[in-house]
């Protein structure tokens, strides 16, 4: 099994959960964060003022696949995400050494 998360864009997000229905993926978890990367903030102007803003809004969507689909799952984000400018985000794929659910006590795969 492997946890894979995601940074990107907030207005990106039902486009990669579309992505990832489509393959089967029933859950996910998304969260609203703050962060920067190569591009370390950005400069905005307001009222003729110039600021810089070193966070900017992200979603970070978490979920967890079995190992025969997460390559394809890993692909259906990068595809829906991108946008081809700076600042799409970032997948990262982890391993999970054991998945329990709660209510039933299912574990491993079963739990996904």
């Amino acid at each position: 099994m492997k946890l894979i998360m995601a940074i990107i864009k907030p207005f990106k997000l039902d486009e990669v959960r579309e992505a990832l229905t489509e393959l089967g993926i029933q859950g996910l978890t998304v969260s609203e964060v703050k962060g920067f990367g190569r591009q370390k903030g950005q400069t905005e102007i307001y009222r003729g003022e110039e600021y810089s803003v070193s966070f900017l809004p992200k979603v970070k969507i978490e979920v967890a696949v079995s190992d025969q689909v997460y390559e394809q799952a890993v692909e259906a984000i990068q595809k829906a995400a991108t946008t081809g400018r700076i600042g799409d985000g970032k997948i990262f794929v982890m391993e999970i050494v054991q998945a329990v659910r709660i209510r039933t006590g299912e574990a491993n795969a079963d739990a996904l």
